[in-house]
């Protein structure tokens, strides 16, 4: 499977600029699937109710490409939902069908939980006969929401993580690689933001090993995954057969 991500350099605030400027730059590519970063039409921004979709117009727009392309696209929006707010990742496949998950860990540091909801449930996305377990920003330090049970192959992260603590997000990413023998697709921004939070280039993907797969050009990511290569591997070191049995039970 061929990915792609853009590690873009989101406008602030301005939805149809950067629909425009993703066409751009997937224009001359194809992949099975192109993958954006969090909230990737307007910026990680705490004021919901200034640009959250209500009338699901990121949501069509990524219809719209996954079909023209023949493709599936993923990345995470601000939406309105029955008068509540999410900061939710979209999964939309070339025939229209999409797959969502809301953020489950709010980053309280900025706010963001007094803005937004919560989501409860882990979302995991067969495609192409692999198993993607969605996850957006955040989410990247409670390795116990991601923890393996065996039921995916590739973790999808998305995310606006600022350059003072990027050290920790290609730790965090790498780590969730190798505890959980699965590829990790990790997909941050880049530039700088209307709060002044500068992004630099730290987009990866992570096979089981640790290791990065993944080739770079200018702000473009690509990956080439092996299903074939992660069973064997697995099967060579099977350390998930090793692992606790638990369940996360909702308080």
């Amino acid at each position: 499977m061929k990915i792609i991500g853009l590690s873009q350099n989101i406008i602030w605030k301005e939805k149809h600029e950067n629909f425009l400027l993703i066409e751009e730059k997937f224009k001359d590519l194809e992949a099975d699937l192109f993958l954006l970063p969090e909230m990737f039409t307007t910026g990680f921004y705490m004021k919901a109710q200034e640009v959250a979709d209500e009338e699901e117009l990121a949501l069509s727009w990524m219809k719209n490409f996954a079909k023209t392309k023949n493709a599936a696209i993923g990345g995470s929006v601000s939406v309105k939902d029955n008068g509540k707010f999410y900061n939710r990742f979209y999964f939309v496949k070339p025939d229209g069908t999409y797959h969502q998950y809301d953020k489950r860990h709010l980053f309280s540091y900025t706010g963001e939980d007094k803005v937004y909801t919560a989501g409860t449930e882990r979302a995991v996305v067969e495609y192409l006969g692999f198993r993607f377990l969605l996850q957006v920003c955040f989410d990247a330090r409670f390795p116990v929401f991601a923890r393996n049970r065996k039921d995916y192959d590739v973790i999808l992260n998305v995310a606006n993580w600022p350059e003072a603590r990027v050290l920790a997000w290609e730790t965090l990413n790498r780590a969730r690689a190798i505890e959980n023998q699965a590829y990790v697709f990790a997909l941050n921004r880049t530039g700088e933001d209307g709060n002044n939070l500068k992004y630099q280039e730290s987009s990866h993907c992570f096979f089981a090993d640790g290791t990065d797969v993944s080739i770079k050009n200018g702000d473009l990511i690509f990956a080439e995954l092996d299903l074939q290569k992660l069973e064997a591997f697995r099967k060579e070191f099977p350390f998930l057969n090793d692992a606790d049995d638990f369940k996360i039970v909702e308080l």
